[in-house]
């Protein structure tokens, strides 16, 4: 039974200045005639009122317009067929576009992920070279060189995490074009079911209506599920970064201590070899060149840091176009 509210005889009204106007009646033009009303209300009053049509089809019709009516029909199908193809064209090419940016942001990452690989490995083999020239330091200064190799140790570890997160980062880029490939099928499939019911008879017709109504708003939940989803690993992505941070400035503390280690081992071993004045010029000269490693290691960590919030700030526009992109409903 329909519900209350819209009235047989509102929609018979709305259905006969739709004819009036040479336009076939559906739920959603009867709809945006009255301004209101359910869909279910509407489609019983609907049903109702071709079941009177068709009893009544062997009477002598009040107004002849069924050619007029079939010809109108005709033209709204190819008009809705030629809307809908535009449309489609329209989102594959955007979802190409899309695709071939998040390409070239994927390219760029790696290259400059090689560009840092390229200056550790040159970094690496000078700091090798200083540490050969100051193995006469004597105890203190090999027990600098320990806590040295140790913070080395560290920080290869935070950057396999690092390389890690990368591969994270990539794996999470092709799931989002994965789905959006996805989406995009299932939508071109739903247009074409959609096609098809249309080419049914009309009392056919306004059930498959109905039934693809409810398979768009099953579709829409689950978009919003996926992007929720997404958001959830977004956030754990966010906090493994901190942590990563978090251990980099823990790095940072050891190198600054192991740099305080190493002046008062200097301080020491000046104390002792103030008369061999030329070997502590040299050992000198070899301190102030680890020195200068070590800043400009400490520089080099800075600038990957600046890197890891680039990609971070890339992965959250690509996001951010991705949720702006979101596919609007079909207008039957």
């Amino acid at each position: 039974m329909a519900r209350s509210g819209v009235q047989y005889e509102d929609v018979q009204r709305a259905i006969d200045a739709l004819l009036q106007r040479q336009e076939a009646p559906s739920v959603q033009k009867v709809r945006e005639v009255l301004g209101t009303g359910s869909f279910t209300t509407i489609s019983d009053h609907l049903r109702e009122w071709r079941a009177r049509r068709e009893a009544n089809r062997d009477l002598p019709p009040s107004q002849a317009l069924p050619e007029a009516l079939q010809n109108a029909m005709s033209e709204l199908w190819a008009a809705a067929q030629e809307s809908a193809n535009q449309a489609l064209s329209h989102y594959r090419e955007e979802a190409d576009r899309r695709v071939a940016e998040a390409q070239e942001m994927a390219a760029q990452a790696r290259r400059e992920a090689e560009d840092a690989a390229q200056r550790e490995s040159a970094l690496a083999g000078q700091l090798q070279q200083a540490q050969a020239r100051l193995e006469t330091l004597g105890a203190l200064a090999s027990r600098h060189e320990s806590e040295r190799d140790q913070a080395r140790e560290a920080e290869r570890r935070l950057g396999k995490e690092r390389e890690e997160w990368k591969t994270e980062v990539t794996r999470l880029r092709g799931e989002l074009e994965a789905r959006e490939a996805s989406h995009q099928q299932a939508l071109t499939e739903q247009a074409e079911r959609h096609r098809q019911r249309l080419a049914q008879e009309e009392q056919r017709h306004e059930a498959a209506e109905s039934r693809l109504m409810a398979q768009l708003d099953e579709a829409r939940q689950q978009r919003q599920t996926e992007d929720k989803q997404h958001r959830e690993r977004q956030q754990r992505l966010e906090t493994r970064l901190s942590r990563l941070d978090s251990q980099l400035e823990e790095q940072r503390r050891l190198a600054a201590d192991a740099e305080k280690a190493r002046l008062e081992a200097r301080q020491q071993a000046d104390e002792s070899e103030r008369q061999r004045h030329a070997e502590a010029e040299a050992r000198r000269t070899g301190e102030e060149r680890l020195e200068a490693l070590l800043e400009a290691r400490q520089s080099e960590n800075a600038a990957l840091k600046g890197q890891l919030e680039v990609l971070q700030g890339q992965l959250a526009v690509l996001q951010a176009r991705l949720a702006e992109g979101s596919l609007p409903p079909f207008v039957y």
